[in-house]
């Protein structure tokens, strides 16, 4: 598995990434193709293409924050799903980056959200804020109530909050 760091949006792999992710998350759960596309001059973020036997299996979404790694977004493509692929990622993201954080919809929202959230306690995360709402992407979308989770205990959560708050949404 190799990752691949995507620094333009004029990368032939950004419109694959952004046509799923626009499909893949809800509305509210994601930027527009503007927003989408502004992230590759922002200096904390790095996308990744994620690359299995020559093929274009998923991506991530990257902030390299104070303390730690927030993951705005991360997909295996639907084609590329059931394969442990997702665990992988994981894995290899966890040996390169020791805090990390990412939110996730509720368990009991739906089935897909209830394996997720299992998904993630399977590959070492834990519930640190299960009443965590995700700021607006802009004037026409809503805030989201999500639950947090993370590979290690935040000394100060609300410090963790207000800084992805601050960079990532702001």
């Amino acid at each position: 598995m190799e990752w691949i760091q995507i620094t333009s949006p004029d990368d032939f792999r950004v419109k694959k990434i952004y046509d799923s992710y626009s499909t893949s998350f809800p509305e509210d759960e994601r930027r527009d193709w503007y927003q989408f596309v502004a992230l590759f001059c922002h200096p904390k973020v790095k996308i990744f293409s994620v690359i299995e036997e020559a093929n274009d299996v998923g991506y991530l979404i990257l902030w390299e924050l104070k303390n730690h790694v927030f993951v705005e977004h991360f997909e295996v493509f639907t084609d590329f799903r059931n394969r442990n692929l997702g665990s992988q990622i994981v894995s290899h993201l966890l040996a390169s980056h020791p805090r990390i954080i990412l939110e996730i919809e509720p368990s009991d929202l739906n089935e897909n959200s209830k394996r997720r959230f299992s998904f993630y306690q399977k590959n070492n995360f834990h519930l640190i804020d299960e009443m965590y709402v995700q700021p607006s992407y802009g004037k026409m979308k809503n805030p989201v109530s999500l639950w947090l989770l993370s590979n290690y205990h935040p000394e100060n959560l609300n410090d963790v909050k207000d800084e992805i708050h601050d960079v990532v949404y702001h």
